[in-house]
């Protein structure tokens, strides 16, 4: 017989919110900083080249202060009126431009209502969440820097499958990152590679249909 998905587990950045290169590039026009040099600095978080030496992994496990991150970057970072760049709630204002795409939202509360658990599962930079959807959107809410734990890494999709009482062949996971949905797929998920939310919408449908013998 075919698997029945029974579980939605979803990204928040770029899935739940406006894309991740828009919000980003307000923040950087609002802030006045100098977009290219931006780039150029954040690229080794990225890119693999610090590997575990990576202050972003370490920031997204909760391995460090979200404020000593904050004076760290600062200093790195450049104004185009070549003015000091103030680390005081500089995250806050990064993530300030993500706004919730509130059809999102909806289609995981129908998905919810139709008896399907759902959970959000979330790379956290210390930064603040809408959590007054959360509670009529998921029954569990895994935010990396609270378990000590980041996307790709395998056990925090093993952490959230556990916490839905689920296996991950009975779940579905919502990713804007390619690395992150090939993490959940080769754990045994239904991936959907989130571009927009009318796709995604048919994805989660059809997968949370019987499958096929």
């Amino acid at each position: 017989m075919g698997t029945t998905r029974r579980g939605v587990i979803c990204d928040w950045a770029g899935v739940l919110t406006s894309p991740l290169a828009d919000s980003i590039r307000a923040w950087l026009h609002e802030d006045r900083i100098d977009p290219d040099h931006y780039h150029e600095v954040m690229r080794p978080y990225f890119d693999g080249s610090l590997a575990d030496a990576n202050p972003v992994h370490a920031l997204e496990r909760g391995e460090i202060e979200t404020g000593a991150f904050e004076r760290d970057l600062a200093l790195l970072l450049r104004r185009t009126d070549g003015r000091p760049i103030s680390s005081e709630g500089l995250i806050q204002r990064m993530f300030a431009r993500f706004h919730p795409v509130h059809d999102m939202y909806e289609a995981l509360r129908t998905v919810r209502h139709g008896g399907s658990s759902t959970a959000l599962l979330s790379n956290s930079w210390g930064n603040g969440y809408p959590r007054s959807h959360f509670d009529t959107t998921f029954d569990e809410v895994v935010i990396s820097g609270e378990v000590g734990m980041r996307k790709p890494e395998e056990r925090i999709y093993l952490h959230t499958c556990e916490r839905l009482g689920l296996r991950p062949q009975d779940c579905v996971f919502i990713d804007d990152l390619e690395r992150n949905v090939r993490t959940a797929e080769g754990l045994g998920m239904a991936g959907i590679l989130h571009t927009d939310t009318a796709s995604t919408r048919q994805s989660l449908d059809l997968f949370l249909a019987a499958d096929p013998v």
